[in-house]
């Protein structure tokens, strides 16, 4: 009699682990891109049709005769091209600032000895609590005081310092472990160096995570444009669809238009960079 091979720790007969979500877990998954996408590839087909569709809701589930003029007309309906530029620039600056002083204050956070470090610590972490609205009169006030409404700098300063950003960094240096700082350390390094050298090639994912999560936040970013800008050739993305939403009509079409366009810097971004994401949470751990 031939005798049946057992499983031994969770590992089938042929080397290869069991399936432990099988269908079930399949079919989950895509009712949950179903249910997320749907509103997503609506908005696509709104962006194919007439305008006069959308109004009437005779809209169809798949656009036989797209309207691709839409886009074009949607791009030169609010000066597009200028708006997506001062959204660029905002954006990419925010992320650079925000990488560096989040990488130095985090470092100096985790690694550094000086009295008041914990207590410093939490009083960045307690700023997570406080909504933006709360501090946005303080700051519009500073802002006017400095003349500095309705220019870059007040789109890029307000929020070149980000308490998540300084959590992120110093969880992730207090998982690094203290040889590789010893080691340069006794090779005549300082601070600097440490953190150039050593520390940040190992924060990539940390990097990334927070690059990712600052562009894709400022380029989506309304209330602050709103507050700190006064004329058209300021405008960002967001308040450029805003454009499309009249005091008696709105242009339907064109917004639906207009969002997808927007919406594909997000996307690809976020395709590309989920795994860095995981992995830079994940690897932020959890000491203290």
């Amino acid at each position: 009699m031939m005798r049946t091979k057992r499983k031994r720790g969770g590992i089938r007969s042929n080397g290869r682990p069991p399936d432990r979500g099988g269908w079930p877990r399949w079919l989950w998954a895509s009712l949950a891109i179903l249910v997320f996408g749907f509103p997503f590839y609506w908005v696509v087909v709104g962006s194919l049709s007439s305008n006069a569709a959308i109004t009437t809701g005779d809209v169809a589930w798949f656009p036989f005769h797209p309207h691709w003029i839409n886009y074009v007309q949607a791009w030169a309906y609010t000066n597009f091209t200028r708006q997506v530029l001062n959204t660029l620039i905002m954006s990419l600056a925010v992320t650079v600032l925000q990488v560096v002083t989040s990488s130095l204050a985090g470092f100096a956070l985790a690694r550094m000895r000086f009295p008041g470090r914990n207590a410093l610590f939490l009083g960045f972490i307690a700023t997570l609590i406080i909504p933006f609205q709360v501090i946005a009169l303080p700051i519009f006030v500073l802002l006017a005081d400095l003349h500095w409404i309705n220019t870059f700098y007040a789109l890029i300063i307000p929020t070149a310092v980000n308490a998540f950003g300084i959590f992120l960094y110093r969880q992730f240096f207090l998982t690094i472990p203290g040889t590789y700082e010893e080691a340069a350390m006794l090779d005549g390094a300082n601070p600097w160096t440490v953190l150039w050298r050593v520390f940040w090639p190992l924060a990539r994912p940390a990097t990334v995570t927070l690059a990712l999560l600052t562009f894709i936040a400022e380029w989506n970013s309304f209330y602050l444009p709103f507050l700190f800008t006064q004329t058209r050739s300021m405008y960002t993305v967001q308040l450029g669809l805003a454009a499309f939403q009249g005091e008696f009509a709105t242009v339907y079409n064109l917004l639906m238009a207009a969002t997808v366009v927007i919406s594909i810097p997000v996307f690809t971004l976020y395709l590309f960079g989920q795994r860095y994401i995981v992995e830079g949470i994940a690897n932020t751990g959890t000491r203290g």
